[in-house]
């Protein structure tokens, strides 16, 4: 079943999975100001069609998430856009943890040892929708920025920070994947993190669109979306 309207609290350590219809706006918070949401979005009517991370940064020149920016799958398509977000610190580089990051920095990484990592944990989020571990790649982490030193030096910026909020409209039928765990390169020694408040809602599509505006890419990645969409849907 595709859900249009909902709330719920991500707490740390916690995961879901939901079904978005096209044009569902999904809003995450970050109230407390220290939550890191890793997520994950698939094609639904096709879930061999998934976000890549490499594409949402090469295709149209965004290494740094954002307002306006594409959630692109790698078949060239428009997953989500960010439509609103008054963070400017999300990550599309370093991907999520792992056990082994999790057993290293905690000592028990597993699902039940305290310290769950999101690959897990995503894992679980996938499995109540028909997806498998091995359909888990490379996530988009949301509140927690990496930047890049001109020598390539990666440097996390993770000051607790609340208030803070993201919306993503989905351009097609998507499966959406979320999990609060620690940054990977968050380097305290507890599993620090805290709740995020997830909800969706069905908005009414500007016209025109102001995200369709910009570079060609941005024009063509749209047509390839909605081309697909009118086909089924």
């Amino acid at each position: 079943m595709i859900v249009t309207s909902w709330s719920e609290t991500l707490g740390p350590g916690n995961y879901l999975a939901r079904r978005l219809r096209r044009d569902t706006v999904l809003r995450i918070e970050d109230t407390e100001g220290d939550a890191c949401v890793q997520l994950l979005a698939f094609n639904a009517n096709n879930t061999g069609e998934r976000f890549n991370p490499g594409d949402t940064m090469k295709i149209p020149w965004q290494a740094y998430i954002g307002q306006g920016s594409l959630i692109l799958s790698d078949m060239g398509r428009v997953l989500m856009t960010v439509i609103d977000d008054n963070s400017g610190r999300h990550d599309c580089i370093c991907s999520g943890s792992n056990r082994k990051d999790n057993d290293t920095r905690y000592g028990d990484g597993s699902i039940g040892g305290g310290a769950p990592n999101a690959r897990d944990l995503l894992s679980l989020a996938g499995a109540k929708e028909g997806l498998s571990r091995s359909d888990i790649g490379p996530c988009l982490n949301l509140f927690k920025a990496v930047r890049v030193a001109p020598d390539g030096a990666l440097t996390l910026e993770r000051e607790p920070r609340g208030g803070l909020h993201v919306e993503l409209r989905a351009e097609m039928n998507v499966i959406v994947l979320l999990a609060n765990t620690p940054h990977r390169l968050d380097d305290r020694a507890t599993y620090s993190a805290t709740a995020a408040v997830v909800a969706g809602r069905m908005e009414t599509r500007p016209l025109p669109d102001p995200f369709r505006a910009g570079a060609d890419e941005r024009l063509r990645l749209f047509e390839n979306t909605e081309t697909y969409a009118s086909e089924v849907m």
